[in-house]
């Protein structure tokens, strides 16, 4: 699979990124290459900390060194083609031996603009290399447990938090620079927006995290329910972990919530970026409610909104942009799936 320079921040991004190339495809133009390419660094970086056939000092290694080379203290160029041959996905191999590419993408950033892109890639790199350490030998025979609600809060700001900081930053730089805003309230609801997003993944993937030995919910928290992180293992223990899981999940919708207060205090005319944000908040949202009533410690039961309900999401989010009220509700009405809900109607 090859891809040509000027392909990395189109078919490469798209074929790594998942679901975030839809987002990152209706930006627009001024702000696409920094935000994509600080995607595309972190989705290396992670590459690298998730290549489990490769031991971890030697990943650690890795990626103090792309850490080095993207912030500019390292010269020489790096070589993850070994790291590339343990790659399952084509398209991950690709990123990997294209590194130097992708690195080199820095120079066509205005300087604003790179020492963004540093300031998020050092933080998010920050947090892999700890979680690395954190969770070393790990295994579904050895499970490791973050110790406290203050590790988990920095660990989703380390990993998605700072990118709401990130986001806010370019997008404030570039598009509405002389726009009357909140700076402080919209940095800390850009950062509790990310917080969110990843608290969501964290309560999704938790069975199948669990079989790899790595437990997000804090083992103090669980010890108030008489839990250690082992006995998430099993599928009966549902029912002593559910109030604390619960109460995650309610910390995780008010950090949505907060992500959605900073959608709406955007200006009005930045229907690009208000569509971007509002994407990932409301299949966020739907997730969560449907963690709610599923069987959240069985492996064989993945809670995952359709893809065909994701797309009526977005038809409808454009849909009733137009029409204030009928966007308002779209996040509360989210968590029903019920595709009527949010469409305006003639008297709105």
């Amino acid at each position: 699979m090859a891809y040509a320079p000027d392909q990395m921040l189109t078919a490469l991004l798209r074929d790594v990124s998942r679901s975030f190339y839809l987002t990152l495809r209706v930006l627009p133009g001024s702000i696409r290459p920094q935000i994509g390419l600080a995607y595309l660094l972190a989705r290396t970086t992670d590459t690298i900390a998730d290549t489990e056939l490769v031991p971890v000092e030697r990943r650690l290694h890795a990626l103090q060194t792309l850490r080095e080379r993207i912030l500019g203290l390292l010269r020489d160029p790096v070589d993850f083609g070994d790291l590339a041959r343990h790659q399952g996905s084509a398209a991950e191999r690709v990123l990997l031996e294209r590194c130097e590419t992708s690195v080199g993408l820095l120079r066509s950033l205005s300087p604003a603009d790179t020492k963004l892109v540093h300031t998020v890639l050092d933080i998010i790199t920050s947090g892999q290399e700890l979680d690395l350490r954190r969770f070393a030998g790990a295994s579904a025979n050895h499970v490791i447990a973050l110790l406290t609600e203050a590790d988990l809060d920095d660990y989703t700001y380390r990993v998605a938090g700072c990118v709401g900081e990130f986001w806010t930053r370019v997008c404030r730089s570039h598009l509405f620079p002389r726009a009357r805003l909140d700076d402080g309230t919209l940095l800390a609801d850009g950062v509790r927006f990310g917080k969110g997003l990843q608290l969501v993944n964290i309560l999704r993937d938790m069975p199948t995290d669990l079989r790899s030995g790595r437990c997000y919910l804090p083992a103090e928290a669980l010890a108030r329910c008489g839990l250690k992180p082992a006995d998430l293992l099993e599928v009966n223990a549902e029912p002593r972990m559910r109030p604390l899981y619960d109460h995650y999940l309610d910390l995780a919708e008010g950090h949505l919530a907060a992500g959605w207060s900073y959608t709406n205090r955007l200006p009005i005319g930045c229907v690009r970026v208000r569509l971007a944000c509002a994407w990932p908040l409301l299949i966020g949202r739907r997730t969560l409610e449907l963690l709610r009533s599923g069987k959240v410690l069985d492996p064989d039961h993945r809670v995952k909104v359709s893809r065909r309900e994701v797309k009526r999401m977005i038809w409808r989010s454009v849909l009733c942009y137009p029409c204030p009220p009928a966007w308002r509700r779209l996040f509360r009405v989210a968590a029903s799936g019920n595709p009527r809900t949010n469409l305006p109607s003639p008297t709105t």
